[in-house]
């Protein structure tokens, strides 16, 4: 009887949409498997064309223009494609306040909302992307060998109206998953025509030029307007749109749908048309850096998988365990030079956690002592070369990178080293043990670890040096990754391993650029609002010390640090504080560095710090015994903020001594 029933039971329509479940599954299969190779391929690109543009340079004496132009477009592409992966995935960046709801189904509710307004938002962004995109397809521009600039363009709508698919079709399983998912797209169709209705031209959305289609949706959109009435004028879709928008933010909708849907609403209410925030968007292909993000974010991740933990772990072990207090330092030190390599102290909580806290309790330190210092050394490390907060807050705030890099270095060692005094002095409190030094046990794991710690100085020289650009060092760095973990190591399977691991490192730049394309939008408004510039009068009429300021920054960075994630955080914050550091004579590379120190902090700083709830779930702990342990690490990283802040010379020094 059961094998009888099962070729119609495959055969039967799922969900009602009247496709074959076997047929789906393959349809599902090919749209992922064909994602995930475009960004596969396009990460791999990005590693290959910068390296063989310096070596060009240095062995032909010429500079391949194409090649740095490419990878511009190549950044574009992996910011989409990833982002398209962020969302099948269920990775984009966004607040944790969906854990606040109560579960069951006040907490599915909330779910389908955000899922609601953000295809509906990612929707209208397809529909002004592809406006973009017909607009540039009269542009003689090519990008090179013939290739249209428009060609490039394209993958900004088809991601966005998959992201849409995806935000509509992802629901919680159940008996009416279906009605669920039509609702979904429903909505995105209604607010597409209520744009319509509502919006006339030149600032609308001119859906009756796009053919017969075109002008059928024109009239249905005509035909909701008289149903809908007084709400189908600008000033009603603003409102509920932009509350909509607003209120899903607030419940957990990633910070780019946040971030875009505010920005759309304040263009059209300004009556600018919707196309303008991808037209700033696409200014991510003129940036010469930014192609720094993703190529580092694969270096880190590729020795990351590769078994680089352990081998800091080893090595470190081994030069700091005569220490009184030694594993307390090499628990601080190996996880700063970790997350230096992933630039994210999430990562190595996760990654580090296992390892650290169980050989900590093995030489006699306090568990409450233990948890903290792993959850607190796990923001070390983010102002140090290639860490990924510095290029993008280089980016983003216009303050050269290579500036950034060299005024951290004594902020941060002098975080890693307030940290590693108060674990020597609980070490020497609680008797905890010392090896004794051997040097060849220590020779042998420096040794071991010495391709991972050549990865830092290898950028740090390439740049430094003018052997390469920052963009061709990162290129260079995730070469040297490959080479290390494939080659020397052999830790990650060329075929099974790799793949995965370049699909995580495009999860991750996604997310990041995606939010980073969407912000330069509404960074856009906020300059033709004369907002800076407000913000500047305000604070200079009513703050007259720059001390004070900096304290004032101190504060508000604290607070933002813990509710907003890092990247979220440089993109929407660095551009207001920029011009504000300026007003008051901080010297921009300084500005820089206190502001990502202050970030490096908020991860720490309850109730939403996010290593506290990472280091919860991690070690099984409860929130409140975390925010406990924590608070010493907090109160000393504090205290170093303060003197990172207040002596100017820690971050200037060093830069103008290298620089001359």
């Amino acid at each position: 009887m059961s094998t009888g029933d099962s070729p119609q039971r495959e055969s039967a329509p799922p969900d009602g949409l009247g496709l074959p479940s076997r047929a789906r599954a393959l349809l599902r299969r090919v749209a992922t498997e064909s994602g995930n190779l475009a960004v596969v391929l396009v990460l791999l690109a990005m590693v290959a064309l910068p390296v063989t543009a310096a070596a060009w340079r240095r062995i032909g004496g010429q500079s391949l223009v194409s090649a740095t132009v490419v990878v511009q477009h190549l950044t574009l592409w992996i910011g989409f494609l990833g982002a398209l992966l962020a969302t099948r995935t269920g990775r984009h960046l966004h607040l944790t306040t969906l854990d606040l709801v109560p579960a069951g189904r006040p907490r599915a509710l909330v779910k389908l909302f955000t899922s609601w307004v953000a295809a509906a938002v990612t929707a209208v962004l397809a529909y002004a992307s592809a406006k973009l995109v017909h607009a540039e397809t009269e542009s003689p521009r090519l990008v090179v060998g013939g290739i249209p600039f428009w060609w490039s363009m394209t993958v900004m709508p088809v991601a966005c109206a998959a992201m849409a698919f995806t935000f509509a079709w992802r629901v919680e399983p159940g008996r009416r998953a279906w009605l669920r998912r039509l609702g979904g797209l429903a909505v995105v169709v209604v607010v597409l025509l209520w744009g319509e209705a509502a919006l006339p031209e030149p600032g609308g959305w001119p859906l009756a030029r796009l053919g017969a289609f075109g002008r059928a949706f024109s009239a249905a959109a005509s035909l909701l307007g008289s149903v809908l009435g007084p709400l189908a004028t600008p000033r009603a879709l603003v409102t509920v749109f932009g509350a909509a928008v607003v209120l899903a933010f607030l419940l957990g909708a990633p910070v780019f749908v946040g971030m875009a849907g505010l920005a759309m609403v304040l263009f059209v209410k300004d009556g600018t048309p919707v196309a303008a925030v991808p037209t700033q968007t696409f200014t991510l292909v003129s940036s010469p850096t930014l192609a720094a993000v993703p190529l580092l974010t694969v270096a880190g991740y590729v020795l990351a998988e590769g078994g680089a933990a352990q081998r800091l772990v080893r090595a470190y072990r081994g030069l700091f365990g005569w220490m009184p207090g030694g594993l307390a330092v090499m628990a601080a030190v190996v996880a700063a030079v970790f997350t230096t390599f992933t630039g994210a102290s999430g990562v190595t909580i996760l990654a580090l956690g296992g390892l650290l806290l169980p050989s900590l309790l093995e030489d006699r330190y306090p568990e409450g002592f233990s948890v903290g210092l792993v959850t607190a050394a796990g923001s070390l490390g983010l102002l140090f070369p290639p860490s990924l907060p510095v290029i993008l807050y280089g980016v983003v705030a216009g303050t050269p990178i290579e500036d950034l890099f060299l005024g951290g270095l004594l902020p941060g060692l002098l975080m890693i080293v307030l940290v590693a005094a108060y674990g020597v002095s609980t070490g020497i409190k609680h008797g905890a043990p010392r090896q004794p030094f051997r040097p060849r046990e220590a020779f042998a794991s420096m040794w071991e670890a010495k391709w991972d710690l050549g990865l830092p100085t290898l950028v740090v020289v390439a740049v430094v040096s003018g052997f390469a650009t920052i963009v061709e060092a990162s290129a260079i760095a995730a070469a040297y990754a490959l080479f290390v973990e494939l080659v020397v190591f052999r830790e990650v399977k060329p075929l099974t391993g790799l793949p995965r691991v370049l699909l995580d490192a495009g999860t991750l730049v996604g997310s990041v650029l995606i939010l980073l394309g969407v912000a330069l939008g509404l960074t856009s408004w906020f300059v033709d609002a004369e907002i800076p510039s407000l913000l500047v009068d305000w604070m200079t009429a009513h703050v007259k010390s720059p001390a004070l300021f900096l304290l004032m920054l101190n504060v508000v960075l604290l607070v933002l640090g813990s509710v907003l994630e890092i990247y979220s955080a440089i993109v929407v914050v660095a551009p207001l504080v920029a011009p504000l550091g300026k007003a008051y004579g901080i010297d921009a590379v300084h500005l820089g560095v206190v502001f990502l120190a202050n970030l490096e902090l908020g991860f720490l700083f309850p109730p939403m710090g996010l290593n506290l709830f990472l280091s919860a779930q991690r070690f099984g702990k409860p929130l409140p015994y975390v925010y406990r342990r924590a608070l010493p690490f907090l109160a000393i990283m504090s205290a170093g903020v303060l003197l990172i802040t207040y002596l100017e010379p820690i971050t200037t020094g060093v830069v103008r001594l290298v620089k001359g």
